[in-house]
């Protein structure tokens, strides 16, 4: 997939649509031969044994960051030195849509189905995807073990988003896009991160690993906390909100938010800072995020200007 003018290494599967509506779904498994999967209500499972021991833990991109991590490569060198090491990606931001670690050395691949793929901010779910048979039994195993299950309903939900998954990312990415192009040019951004763009540093691994990218990004404004707050007080499209991934846009402050467990000498190493602003962006008409967020960001420019 083109995004932009950047192309992706990796093309977006041609059957996507089709897998996400048909694959698990056949009705001849069910009893009754249902269309749509059947929801089962018990919540206590007949186990086959005791269990044991879980490994290396990757976020690509990072939160919030947007740092890309060379997935691959890293999976090479931890698998050369032992090949009993699990490799886990959480996949919460790309989705299997455009990133499919398992392709790219990764042993586990897991999501926040809150987020994107549920993509509808009604559900709190978590999916854990291999495509290594002894990993799968032992994971099945904790699950039994644990009880960890999600409801019948919210597994229902989180399975019609999945149909609509394709049509949402893709828009999501078109989106994520546009503002962060627009971001660039406001005198009052210092710095957009977003992978999608060749500005990012990572700019040519992602597109050596993804096929794509979501509605996500963070950007610096100029000032300081104060800034910030009038920005977020001025927005009238973009919620701020802890979360991602849903058809509305969001907005975020990681340093007090997201991320305000994290020690301040942390923060700031890595860079988080009270200037750092996360986006979620969503499915509305994009011109209308844009203009939001450029009378948001001139209020935050009149407030900088009146220091001075």
């Amino acid at each position: 997939m083109t995004c932009g003018m950047a192309q992706y290494k990796y093309a977006i599967d041609p059957s996507f649509a089709t897998k996400a509506i048909h694959t698990g779904a056949k009705p001849e498994q069910w009893t009754n031969n249902e269309i749509v999967p059947p929801i089962v209500l018990s919540t206590t499972f007949k186990q086959l044994g005791p269990g044991q021991d879980k490994l290396l833990w990757l976020e690509n991109p990072t939160n919030p960051m947007m740092d890309v991590v060379d997935v691959p490569t890293i999976s090479k060198v931890v698998k050369d030195r032992n090949e009993k090491i699990i490799i886990v990606v959480d996949n919460t931001f790309q989705t299997s849509f455009f990133q499919r670690p398992l392709e790219l050395g990764a042993d586990i691949s897991v999501h926040s189905l809150t987020k994107y793929l549920n993509g509808h901010s009604d559900v709190v779910m978590g999916a854990t995807i291999t495509n290594n048979g002894t990993i799968n039994s032992r994971i099945q195993f904790v699950q039994n073990a644990c009880g960890a299950v999600p409801s019948p309903f919210d597994c229902f939900l989180v399975t019609r988003s999945l149909k609509t998954l394709q049509v949402r990312m893709r828009e999501h990415m078109t989106n994520g896009l546009a503002v962060g192009q627009f971001l660039e040019t406001h005198p009052m951004v210092i710095k957009v991160l977003h992978p999608g763009l060749p500005s990012h540093p990572d700019h040519a691994l992602a597109l050596r690993q993804w096929s794509g990218c979501s509605g996500m990004l963070s950007f610096y404004i100029r000032g300081s906390f104060e800034q910030s707050k009038v920005f977020f007080s001025s927005l009238k499209l973009f919620s701020l909100a802890i979360s991602l991934g849903g058809y509305e846009s969001l907005v975020d402050l990681p340093a007090r938010m997201t991320h305000a467990a994290m020690p301040l000498d942390e923060q700031l190493a890595v860079g988080i800072t009270d200037t750092l602003i996360r986006l979620s962006v969503g499915l509305e008409n994009v011109n209308d995020l844009i203009e939001d967020l450029k009378q948001a960001l001139n209020e935050a420019a009149v407030t900088l200007e009146n220091k001075k």
